[in-house]
């Protein structure tokens, strides 16, 4: 079997496991979207951490078996906090609730995401809004989509007219990153027209993938809230660094999504 022709059957069958894995993705959000409306109650750390794990649980009852039986022999991560390079190999990076905190408290931003990684670089991600019915998908060489429909990133090319965007990695995040954090929203208000703080870091990516935020940037971060946004900025015609320039990877102490347009100008501000 020719190269090429290896190259297309490969392809076609990430196509069709994109296409699972967004049913995957909907149906975990179902589940999730069932369990919105009232804002959950907690007085202590515990009772959070397992308002969250019941959360989680719900989705990736849902999850786990779909995306095992898709992709048997990969590896699976499912801890939203977890970083750095994974072993060689397939991987599911998946967040059974991204934004879990925000369901928790009755607000709308949240998401149910699954990744498929081969040997460290994304693949296929689908990301799922269950409040709005919206999926995203993006297939590494094929583009990225809303329900079909491809996305394109902004054409601006001034900071200064520029809606920018940052999230924080985790709570209790170290005090170095956290006045970093800080220093660098200061120097966007200066730069940009509007600077948007909040979390989580996917649903960002997910308007700078689809032009409506022309930069996203976070320092720290986890695999599974970049991963997806990564490849759905960078099919959408983006550019993605760390703050300071350079080629962006798992491992990175930071993270940059940008227009092509404003990328430099935003390198620029950041690293200042």
């Amino acid at each position: 079997m020719s190269e090429t022709l290896q190259t297309t059957d490969v392809a076609a069958s990430d196509a069709d496991l994109l296409d699972q894995t967004a049913i995957a993705v909907r149906a975990a959000g179902s589940a999730l979207r069932e369990r919105f409306g009232e804002v959950v109650r907690y007085q202590t750390r515990e009772e959070l951490m397992r308002a969250l794990a019941a959360n989680d649980d719900t989705a990736l009852d849902i999850l786990r078996p779909r995306l095992t039986r898709l992709r048997p022999d990969a590896g699976w991560v499912e801890d939203e906090l977890d970083g750095g390079a994974l072993p060689p190999g397939e991987w599911w990076v998946v967040d059974p609730a991204e934004g879990n905190v925000n369901h928790l408290h009755a607000l709308p931003e949240w998401a149910v995401t699954a990744t498929l990684v081969r040997e460290n670089q994304p693949v296929l991600t689908a990301v799922h809004l269950p409040l709005t019915g919206e999926t995203y998908t993006a297939l590494t060489g094929a583009g990225a989509y809303l329900d079909g429909r491809p996305l394109h990133v902004s054409q601006i090319e001034d900071l200064g007219l520029s809606i920018v965007a940052t999230s924080q990695a985790r709570p209790d995040e170290d005090e170095k990153v956290v006045r970093r954090v800080g220093s660098s929203i200061t120097a966007m208000l200066f730069d940009a027209l509007v600077v948007r703080t909040a979390v989580p870091a996917t649903l960002h990516l997910l308007n700078v993938a689809a032009g409506r935020v022309d930069a996203f940037w976070q320092f720290a971060g986890a695999r599974a809230d970049l991963l997806p946004g990564a490849l759905l900025v960078t099919e959408a015609g983006g550019q993605i660094s760390d703050v300071e320039g350079h080629p962006w990877t798992p491992q990175s102490e930071s993270f940059l999504a940008a227009a092509p347009g404003i990328h430099a100008e935003a390198v620029a501000t950041l690293s200042r």
